[in-house]
């Protein structure tokens, strides 16, 4: 009984830094709900990323070419994700990233000091990994540091939403 009276108390010494990878979907409200508590909780701070991952975003510095317009827009998505935590009262900053959304996702947790990485996953099964691929699978395998997945929830399009009668 001892143990589970100092389990907060060691949660909060846990965590300190978490990385939370954005792709700019529905899929990102479950993690950054999810980090909002665990972050208040353990007085961590976070750091949000989005890998841009098309041919400007993955070759801006090569090419030396200028922030594309996507790039834009995620940075002013990743903006309105911190400035939202922030004013939760959680020490929150991002980064945006160009190239391999696992490798960069992965490099970052080290480059950041961070001890968690938090992320939404898709939930997707065998068949649409395998076409598609896994981020957050990947990532575990890349990762020094524990992986934490959510798995997120797609909005219904309008053709699901039963009509109401």
């Amino acid at each position: 009984m001892a143990l589970a009276a100092n389990i907060p108390w060691m949660v909060r010494l846990m965590y300190k830094r978490i990385l939370v990878p954005l792709e700019h979907s529905e899929y990102d409200a479950a993690i950054i709900q999810h980090v909002r508590g665990l972050a208040k909780f353990t007085g961590a701070s976070v750091v949000l990323i989005h890998v841009a991952d098309g041919f400007a975003a993955r070759n801006v510095h090569q090419l030396n070419l200028r922030e594309s317009e996507e790039m834009r827009v995620d940075r002013q998505y990743l903006d309105e994700a911190c400035a939202s935590l922030t004013s939760a009262g959680i020490q929150t900053e991002s980064l945006l990233a160009g190239g391999d959304p696992s490798k960069e996702i992965a490099d970052a947790a080290a480059r950041e000091h961070c001890d968690l990485i938090a992320m939404s996953t898709h939930g997707h099964r065998f068949l649409k990994d395998m076409i598609y691929g896994s981020v957050a699978n990947e990532v575990r395998h890349l990762s020094r540091v524990p992986v934490l997945l959510v798995r997120g929830a797609r909005a219904p399009t309008p053709r699901e939403n039963p009509p109401v009668v």
